[in-house]
């Protein structure tokens, strides 16, 4: 594809007015919105306002006039971009935070059962997590196996799985309707990790027959730096899984002050402390932008952007490790070789920020709401540039930064 033909394409482009959305710096090529999305243009008024009027000015009223109800009403915005019912999502902590509530819950569900099943190579925090559950429950243990063996590894013994949506380094994703068929056939539940699905492909939970998910609000949300999470219970399980972290908020009367713990209903009892009014404001603004959004045509164009990146990074001989079949991945692309951590650095160098993923992948997220057609050939001829001149090979770019 010419850079002409790119332009062609961004001139017809039907998301094409989303990008006014966002406050994206000059002469930056954005390709990390899947680590962490950019700033939306309604997020700081958003801040404003819940800073100066509602905590400045209405100070503690303000909990009765829409803070309170925030991780019930940011849910169920989120619930429909996965597919989910309104009364089945709540934001509250973190993704690993939600994590560990809902492997716990689960492992108590049928005493009868005690193993988790993952994948090796899975995020890591989900992986990490796992293990402090299993030890939270007397006899409960960990397996995680390469993903051509997970078929054999579910069995009778096995009380959840816990799967990635959108692998995280590759961007290979998971038939969601046919693994979770293959958990509820063993009689285990299906754990999802949305955080690399969610505002980038297709989810539907309720269509695949989920019972349990989390996900992050700091990427494809756009909910800021460490946006709160949200975590997914199906409404057949909602009152036969407790919460492990039995807080106030989770209390079916918060303000009745009881010294004995009594869980709210649905998801409400999934809340632990107070909601971070803050960090909720900024998510609530970056999930908002998704209300008038066209999901198909995201996933047309996202497509499209992938065909192109690949097109290019074949041109320079790298290897592609993500799947070629837009069904059968997320919205990043990603790239092999051995000094892929450098080749990062100097393209940050040169304004294309995308992001390294040990030990060798070179990962670009493929954001259609904010990035075109020509961004994706200009940081294409950017990256050529520097692997014919071997820019990549200047100390300087070898540095580890604490961020990769």
């Amino acid at each position: 594809m010419t850079r002409d033909e790119a332009r062609v394409l961004d001139a017809t482009d039907p998301l094409r007015t989303y990008r006014d959305r966002f406050a994206l710096p000059d002469g930056v090529i954005y390709l990390d919105g899947n680590s962490l999305g950019p700033l939306p243009r309604a997020t700081v008024p958003a801040l404003t306002d819940l800073v100066d009027r509602q905590w400045g000015d209405r100070l503690i009223r303000s909990w009765n006039e829409g803070w309170i109800d925030a991780p019930q009403r940011i849910g169920g915005k989120i619930a429909a971009l996965i597919g989910a019912h309104p009364d089945e999502v709540i934001v509250a902590d973190s993704t690993s935070v939600n994590l560990f509530k809902l492997l716990v819950a689960a492992l108590r569900h049928d005493p009868a059962r005690h193993m988790i099943v993952s994948e090796n190579g899975n995020f890591p925090t989900d992986l990490h997590i796992a293990e402090g559950a299993v030890g939270c429950v007397p006899g409960a243990r960990l397996i995680a196996v390469a993903r051509g063996d997970l078929d054999g590894a579910i069995d009778r013994d096995t009380a959840v799985t816990l799967l990635t949506h959108v692998h995280y380094k590759t961007g290979e994703r998971y038939d969601m309707a046919r693994w979770t068929a293959r958990a509820h056939e063993s009689g285990a539940l299906a754990l999802w990790d949305l955080s690399h699905s969610v505002g980038a492909v297709a989810v539907d939970l309720n269509g695949a027959g989920a019972d349990l998910a989390v996900g992050c609000g700091y990427k494809y949300l756009n909910g800021g730096p460490g946006a709160p999470a949200f975590l997914f219970v199906a409404r057949h399980l909602q009152d036969r899984l407790a919460s492990p972290l039995s807080g106030w908020m989770g209390h079916a009367a918060p303000f009745a002050f009881a010294d004995a713990y009594a869980p709210a209903p649905g998801m409400t009892r999934w809340l632990a402390g107070t909601p971070p009014m803050l960090a909720m404001a900024g998510l609530e603004a970056g999930v908002d932008l998704w209300r008038d959004v066209d999901r198909d045509q995201v996933a047309a164009k996202s497509a499209a952007l992938f065909d192109l990146f690949a097109a290019i990074g074949a041109r320079l001989g790298l290897e592609c490790v993500s799947p070629a079949d837009p069904a059968q991945r997320g919205s990043h692309i990603a790239f092999r070789h051995p000094a892929a951590y450098a080749l990062c650095q100097a393209l940050i160098a040169r304004g294309v920020i995308g992001d390294f993923r040990d030990p060798d992948i070179l990962r670009f997220g493929l954001t259609p709401l904010y990035l075109g057609y020509e961004d994706v050939w200009r940081a294409g001829a950017i990256l050529g540039a520097i692997l014919a001149t071997e820019a990549y090979a200047d100390p300087a770019f070898s540095k580890r930064h604490a961020v990769t």
